[in-house]
């Protein structure tokens, strides 16, 4: 409600859609055009929507359940086809709707009402998986920061292309305190990194913690000691087409890395619905029929009366 605004798009050019889950009431939520869906099928309904009318702005709110499970697919190829959709992504590691459940993203071993001897599933880290997709813009924040939401969501309404958000977010009846290793006052300065386009990897409640290239990964030093400065901290580039940087800070995990929080990818390329309305105009050049009404009007043609 805060980032929309900034946006300066009319409330009646706005669609919101979203499939089931805690996430999926979000519609009824907001002053704009709703669209609540099917299960895991937000992402198919709002493809539609923005390839029938691409003048809307368009944005898909889901879950780790109803985005990463029964609409996993849908989700991989509104990515990989790069439609400008914009997708908050509530990941609170856990089916609440249902009471409990472990959903795609509950780390391994988790006891939950569906495992109650520990989950033996590897989970999806939903950022790792939108590369796999070659998405376009992959960000994450967390539910007790709203000034970083609203940057971060801003920034990614503006996106042209798939914008994707997880929001890192709380479950307090079936997940409690799920994030708070990298959430809680005491520890989210030494746990979380904020990236920003052009400006260095740098963390820590004092500022003096860095990531720095160590062969093919990341190292975290401390700024000052064994002759390491802020000039050997690596600059983040959410631009680069070459997602590997964003790759690897999406997989980035406690206790080894801080997590990464702010626009980790966001790379310009190509929309979807731009290139199928030049392809349609570039086929209607070349044909006679051009239209509905050209096509009744053409061959033999019989007039009555």
């Amino acid at each position: 409600m805060k980032a929309l605004p900034v946006t300066r798009i009319k409330k009646e050019n706005v669609v919101f859609v979203s499939g089931i889950g805690c996430s999926s009431r979000f519609p009824y939520y907001i002053n704009t055009y709703g669209f609540h869906g099917l299960h895991g099928r937000a992402f198919a309904i709002a493809s539609g929507i923005k390839v029938a009318n691409p003048n809307l702005s368009v944005w898909v709110v889901t879950g780790d359940g109803d985005s990463m499970a029964i609409g996993g697919n849908h989700f991989i190829h509104i990515l990989r086809r790069n439609i400008n959709v914009n997708i908050l992504l509530f990941n609170n590691k856990i089916y609440g709707l249902t009471k409990g459940q472990y959903s795609p993203t509950t780390p391994k071993g988790s006891v939950t009402r569906s495992s109650p001897d520990g989950t033996i599933e590897n989970p999806f880290l939903p950022g790792e998986l939108a590369m796999g997709a070659n998405g376009t813009f992959y960000a994450r924040v967390v539910d007790n920061n709203p000034k970083m939401m609203r940057e971060v969501i801003s920034h990614a309404a503006d996106h042209k292309g798939t914008s994707l958000v997880e929001i890192l977010q709380n479950c307090i009846i079936f997940n409690n305190e799920v994030h708070s290793e990298i959430t809680g006052r005491d520890v989210r300065e030494e746990n979380q990194i904020y990236l920003e386009h052009g400006k260095p990897m740098i963390f820590g409640k004092n500022r003096d913690k860095g990531l720095i290239q160590d062969g093919p990964k990341f190292k975290v030093v401390k700024i000052g000691e064994n002759g390491i400065t802020e000039k050997d901290i690596l600059v983040h580039d959410a631009q680069n087409p070459d997602d590997t940087s964003a790759y690897m800070l999406s997989r980035m995990t406690l206790p080894e890395y801080p997590v990464a929080m702010g626009i980790l990818r966001a790379w310009q390329s190509p929309v979807y619905e731009d290139i199928l309305y030049k392809q349609i105009d570039e086929f209607k050049e070349k044909r006679e029929v051009k239209c509905v009404d050209d096509l009744l009007t053409s061959g033999n043609v019989f007039k009555i009366g």
